[in-house]
C-alpha cells in the first residue's frame, strides 16, 4: 500500500511574487501598487523583507470616506488620524496577521475568517517574506479531480480504516462529493470514516449508502 499522502500546507498553495511596500512608501505609490499588481493588499517591510504590517483597500479608503471633514481634532480616533494619514506606517494595519508557509490550509482560513482579511503574509521563523496566500489559494484544493479524491479515499482512509472489507466497501466520487456504499460490518467506524473522509482534500460532502454485513 502507498504512503500517507502528507496533507497541503500553505507553501504549496501560496504566491511566491509578491509586492510589498516600506514605511515610507505614499498614500499614491500604494495605490498604484495595488492596481498594477492586482491585489486589494500589500505587505509593508523593513530590514529587506520583514513583514511589520499590512495596509489594505480598506485602509485607504478611510480617507476617500472623510474627504471634506478637516483636520483630525486632538483625541481624535484611530480612524480619524488615519484619514489624513500620507504614509505606509501611518496607515498600515500593525502588527501583521501573518501564516507560517508549513501551516494547514485550514488553519489561514481559519485566521483570514477571524480577522476578517482576505490574504495574509506568508512568513519564516524570523518573520521574512516567503509570499502571500488569498482566498482564491485556498479553493485551489477543491481542484483536485475526482479521480484523485477517490484514489486517496480508497488508499488512506477505506483500505486503513476497514481493511477486512476493503473489497466490500466502494468510493464514488461526483464534483468532490464521496459516496461509500456497500457492506459494513461495524458502523460503530462510520462516524470516525466521515470525519476523516472530510479531511481529504478536495472533498466538498459525504455520503453513506452502506448496509450491515450480517455473514
Amino acid at each position: 500500500m502507498n504512503a500517507v499522502r502528507q496533507p497541503m500546507t500553505v507553501g504549496d498553495v501560496m504566491t511566491c511574487r509578491v509586492v510589498a511596500v516600506t514605511r515610507r512608501a505614499s498614500f499614491k505609490e500604494i495605490v498604484r501598487a495595488l492596481e498594477q499588481w492586482h491585489v486589494s493588499a500589500v505587505p509593508v517591510v523593513e530590514e529587506g523583507t520583514r513583514v511589520v504590517g499590512v495596509v489594505s483597500e480598506a485602509d485607504l479608503l478611510r480617507k476617500e470616506e472623510r474627504r471634506g471633514d478637516g483636520p483630525p481634532p486632538v483625541g481624535a480616533s484611530a480612524g480619524s488620524r488615519a484619514a489624513s494619514a500620507l504614509t505606509a506606517e501611518e496607515l498600515m494595519t500593525s502588527p501583521a496577521v501573518t501564516v507560517r508557509g508549513d501551516a494547514s490550509l485550514a488553519r489561514a482560513a481559519r485566521a483570514m475568517a477571524r480577522h476578517q482579511v482576505k490574504r495574509l503574509p506568508v512568513v519564516d521563523d524570523r518573520g521574512m517574506l516567503k509570499g502571500v496566500v488569498s482566498r482564491g489559494d485556498l479553493l485551489k484544493v477543491f481542484l483536485r479531480s475526482d479521480e484523485d479524491i477517490a484514489r486517496d479515499v480508497r488508499e488512506n482512509v477505506v483500505g486503513r480504516l476497514f481493511p477486512g472489507a476493503w473489497r466490500s466497501v466502494e468510493v464514488d466520487v461526483e464534483e468532490g462529493v464521496v459516496t461509500l456504499s456497500g457492506l459494513l460490518g461495524d458502523r460503530s467506524l462510520v462516524p470516525v470514516a466521515d470525519r476523516l473522509v472530510r479531511s481529504v482534500e478536495g472533498v466538498v460532502d459525504v455520503r453513506f449508502e452502506l448496509t450491515p454485513n450480517r455473514v
